[in-house]
């Protein structure tokens, strides 16, 4: 295993009063940065808060520029940089995978042979060379570039950052260098893997052949396909188990691949896969049907079953009690919760940047715990992540000249006031952009950068879906909820800081429906009052959960404690402060602009209130 190859280089690491690790994910989609000092998490990022490219795949220069300016180091400083894949393996595996299924991928061959040539099979050389332009003073011989396996840097994620001091690892993913899905034991400093499932037999890309059928973006739309689920039935289920996959009593699996184009193909599925269900795939622009929403119910609950086939067979196995989750099918967080239910393990704890920016930190994990050989600090009740608030935050300084160059007039309101007038404005009805602290690294908002609303009212769900965020209108929303009061709430028994689990509402919160509402199909059941929280309550009842704890996110703890004693009402809505289509925002500037171009009524930037019927009168 890793660690019993990489022993022998501690005789030759020098001792440091101070070790600093950058962690780089790039070139794939979804890049990102993240620094550690002596294990301690100083700052993660993803390249697209900065460019604005949702899911930019390019080298994060300024995530790492981002990094090194809130340690107040620069390149020279680093101990290691480290990038969280293999790339000759993964080479390896693209020609292997193109002589296989020779000569019917000659036409992707040629596409991707000019990037790889040019670009990825030289990730190092280019890895120092954008380096340097950060900083031309810096030697490239002297920077001490490693590599850490994909899945390894997914299971260090997971592990690593959890309060755990013994679990298994489940890592589930598209694809890294080769391996699609890997099962590992992680115990204190060390990682174990244990048995994988190789390419091209992936459950993440199951589900994403799925996402392209459906008219989705690949790599970008699944959880689309997660929320459009329920207003189906899973009748395609049997379809997909009979011909699609071949699925074994403990979770492993393959895939037939005469039904998929991945391989050799420019597309995810073949012509066999359109046949099999009897239609073409879903243009982006075409409408979405009942036919569209079984085929979303039938992968999803597809998927759901092969992870908790997976989830159950190693609790059975390991005999351990605490599951760390990471990779792109880890952000499922309706199978999540189906896996904490019923799979037998007790605690499960679920990387909150699951995909592969997440990957930066665990590649930097890796190398501090299994390379640097040093010691992890004994587990607790808490994570290391730090509510994944890791991000950039902004000066009253720069927040106040952003608001005077966009001729914003603003009231600067502290203590008390502040979440006792922000309270009053949802119990209003009014949609608010909220915006402090540091950003939150992962793709959920966490109420450092979100769109908070009152869960209350029967139509925030279609106000927030067509005239803030510009999206579909059957997307959910999801409810942040003071720690203490979820249960009162929601059939959830553990902590959900991430917004990574989904749990029905409890019975006694929800509402009866009429026999001719009972009776209503697709679309029809948007507008349905399920429970006393509406606009959290998907058509099945469940919800995605965020638990706000007063240690971890003291700021947002407040806000909400001031609603619910203003209403009685101890949660909010919370989604992400963007449109459609854009990475959350990042800087005042943008927050600002977005608040400008949507139907938002109020803007809170730090201690500044905007309200949009005095933009301009500054």
């Amino acid at each position: 295993m890793l660690h019993s190859r990489l022993r022998w280089h501690r005789l030759f690491i020098p001792y440091f009063d101070t070790m600093y690790i950058l962690g780089i994910s790039a070139y794939f989609h979804d890049s990102a940065a993240c620094l550690l000092k002596d294990g301690i998490i100083i700052a993660a990022v993803q390249e697209e808060r900065f460019t604005r490219k949702k899911n930019d795949d390019q080298f994060p220069l300024n995530s790492i520029r981002y990094c090194l300016d809130t340690a107040h180091i620069s390149l020279k400083d680093l101990d290691y940089v480290v990038f969280y894949e293999k790339p000759f393996l993964k080479f390896e595996r693209l020609l292997e995978t193109y002589l296989t299924f020779a000569p019917a991928g000659f036409l992707s061959f040629i596409k991707a042979m000019p990037i790889w040539l040019k670009e990825k099979i030289f990730i190092k050389k280019n890895i120092l060379k954008a380096l340097s332009e950060i900083d031309n003073s810096c030697d490239e011989k002297k920077i001490n570039l490693r590599f850490v396996p994909h899945h390894l840097s997914h299971a260090a994620s997971a592990f690593y950052p959890s309060p755990f001091s013994k679990a298994v690892i489940l890592t589930v993913d598209g694809v890294g260098e080769w391996a699609t899905s890997s099962i590992s034991i992680g115990e204190n400093d060390l990682i174990n893997l244990k048995r994988e499932i190789r390419f091209p037999h992936s459950i993440g890309l199951l589900y994403s052949a799925f996402t392209y059928y459906l008219g989705f973006k690949v790599n970008v739309d699944e959880y689309k396909v997660m929320g459009l689920a329920p207003y189906g039935k899973p009748i395609y289920e049997s379809v997909i188990l009979q011909n699609l996959i071949d699925l074994k009593q403990d979770g492993s699996f393959r895939l037939n691949m005469k039904y998929f184009n991945y391989c050799a193909g420019l597309t995810m599925i073949s012509e066999a896969f359109d046949n099999l269900f009897g239609k073409p795939a879903r243009k982006a622009i075409e409408e979405i049907k009942q036919f569209h929403m079984d085929i979303a119910c039938s992968i999803q609950t597809v998927t759901e079953k092969i992870m908790l086939l997976i989830t159950s067979s190693i609790y059975d196995e390991f005999k351990i009690d605490s599951l760390c989750m990471a990779g792109g099918v880890a952000l499922n967080c309706v199978a999540n919760g189906k896996i904490l239910k019923n799979s037998g393990f007790k605690n499960i704890w679920i990387q909150p940047a699951s995909g592969d920016a997440g990957g930066a930190l665990g590649a930097a994990y890796t190398i501090y715990y299994h390379y640097a050989k040093n010691n992890r600090a004994q587990a607790d009740s808490h994570d290391k992540m730090q509510g994944a608030l890791l991000g950039p935050s902004y000066d009253e300084q720069t927040v106040r000249a952003a608001l005077i160059s966009a001729d914003m007039h603003f009231e600067e309101i502290v203590g008390d006031e502040y979440y006792n007038r922000i309270a009053l404005y949802l119990a209003d009805g009014k949609v608010i952009g909220y915006f402090k602290g540091r950003m939150e690294f992962g793709p959920r908002a966490l109420g450092a950068r979100s769109i908070i609303a009152d869960p209350r009212h029967p139509d925030m769900q279609t106000i927030l879906n067509k005239k803030i965020k510009f999206r579909e209108s059957f997307r959910p929303f999801a409810p942040a909820i003071l720690k203490e009061y979820m249960t009162d709430f929601f059939d959830l028994k553990t902590e959900s800081p991430y917004m990574l689990l989904v749990a029905d509402v409890n019975d006694n919160k929800r509402l009866c429906l009429t026999e001719d509402d009972k009776h209503k199909t697709g679309f029809e059941q948007l507008a349905l009052k399920r429970s006393v929280i509406p606009a959290v309550t998907h058509i099945n009842y469940s919800a995605r959960i965020q638990t706000v704890d007063k240690a971890m996110h003291p700021d947002f703890y407040k806000l909400i404690s001031a609603f619910n004693k203003l209403t009685g009402c101890p949660l909010v809505v919370n989604t992400s402060f963007n449109r459609m289509d854009e990475p959350i925002v990042n800087t005042p500037i943008e927050a600002i602009d977005c608040f400008k171009h949507s139907e938002m009524d109020v803007l809170v930037i730090e201690n500044f209130i905007i309200e949009k019927n005095k933009i301009g009168l500054l």
